[in-house]
């Protein structure tokens, strides 16, 4: 039987989630976002923790509750764990259903970051573009929300939003063209939301706003999380200073 988590069974589940490195596992754990569910809730030994879209298993795998897990998810959800019986599980539970790609983290080390570098990024943005800081009118803008919904959507609200989050976007007339936000938070930072209106690409306008972010971060004492979905926004972080760690499995399943 599942079960879902509360605080209390927060702590409980800590240790099977060791050593799995991705932020917004620390996002639930440390009670900012998400949800979890465990097989017993006073002495768990598998567990599933979700936030947005994304979900992550660890424990045993052979648990009775493990197939009822692996059902429990978002519709279009990116799952992600490092063990191998989780995997071969999920595999053959959602066969025909799911897609396996690589993902890419990267070392969470500030001190990588050239400040310098960014301003220049943010600096050079060309007329008549212009950077601005995600604020009351910005995230009442409707091309913010149209161009991501993820920009702010993990949070309870616009004033949430403002409250505990972060961003930066690029306007072009008014409109929002290019975006950076924090998708979500934990206590030591954020994980960045990047996206570019199609119409916009190959400008270098992520960049902008993605180094702009950063440096906000970095004058706060907070950390810019980058978790790269593809090749292309692995090389956008390599060019804002962060260093490639290693490639590592992700699955897509399609709940629809």
């Amino acid at each position: 039987m599942l079960y879902k988590a509360d605080q209390t069974v927060q702590k409980k589940i800590e240790s099977l989630f060791k050593g799995l490195e991705n932020t917004m596992i620390q996002t639930y754990l440390e009670g900012h976002m998400g949800e979890a569910w465990v097989d017993d809730l006073d002495k768990p030994t598998a567990a599933q923790i979700t936030v947005s879209i994304f979900t992550f298993y660890a424990g045993n795998h052979h648990s009775p509750a493990a197939e009822e897990m692996l059902e429990n998810l978002p519709e279009d959800a990116l799952v992600i764990t490092e063990s191998e019986g989780w995997k071969q599980k999920l595999e053959a539970m959602h066969e025909g259903a799911f897609e396996k790609y690589s993902r890419y983290r990267f070392e969470h080390i500030a001190e990588f970051f050239d400040r310098n570098h960014l301003k220049k990024l943010v600096t050079q943005l060309p007329e008549p573009y212009s950077v601005r800081k995600i604020d009351q009118r910005v995230i009442e803008l409707p091309s913010l929300h149209q161009l991501s919904p993820d920009f702010t959507g993990n949070f309870k609200s616009h004033e949430d939003f403002l409250s505990r989050g972060m961003g930066y976007v690029v306007l072009h007339e008014g409109k929002v063209v290019s975006g950076a936000s924090s998708f979500s938070i934990f206590d030591e930072g954020i994980e960045i939301e990047v996206g570019t209106d199609p119409n916009y690409r190959r400008q270098g306008l992520a960049a902008v706003a993605s180094a702009a972010l950063m440096l906000d971060c970095l004058d706060n004492n907070v950390y810019p999380g980058w978790d790269a979905e593809n090749i292309g926004s692995a090389k956008l972080a390599e060019s804002l200073g962060y260093v490639l760690k290693e490639a590592y499995d992700t699955y897509y399943v399609s709940t629809r």
